[in-house]
């Protein structure tokens, strides 16, 4: 099974994250957390690479629902959206398939949640391609 939702836009990375904030957003997802790795990695370690974000997006309400199957899953939760550039003006997408909250506790009891949560990134992902 691939676990793994990824896409490449047309898009300087400046643009691309702003795009995947708003298509997050208009499919019930905040961003919680943002890590900016290229920062990160030259601040700590005096090493560059390419723009790399990190973002944590969150549906509450499905978020609310998977913590009530299972309070363990927290561990899988935000889920982690990546932009980084591919050159000039490709940017890279991915996300991680919820999917995988099913396989890692074995829990059938949130295929559902998973399913929603699945469904709602892909279409994330598929509106900016436009």
């Amino acid at each position: 099974m691939k676990y793994d939702l990824s896409i490449t836009l047309d898009l300087p990375y400046e643009q691309a994250v702003d795009a995947v904030r708003a298509a997050l957003k208009e499919q019930g997802f905040g961003v919680l957390t943002e890590i900016d790795v290229q920062a990160t990695m030259r601040e700590k370690l005096d090493v560059d690479m390419e723009p790399y974000v990190i973002l944590g997006a969150c549906n509450p309400p499905l978020a609310h629902r998977a913590l009530e199957a299972d309070r363990m899953i927290g561990l899988l939760l935000p889920c982690n959206v990546v932009v980084r550039a591919d050159g000039d003006d490709r940017t890279l997408v991915q996300a991680l398939d919820p999917a995988v909250m099913i396989t890692v506790p074995e829990r059938e009891e949130l295929r559902p949640v998973a399913e929603e949560a699945g469904n709602r990134l892909r279409a994330a992902l598929d509106s900016l391609n436009g």
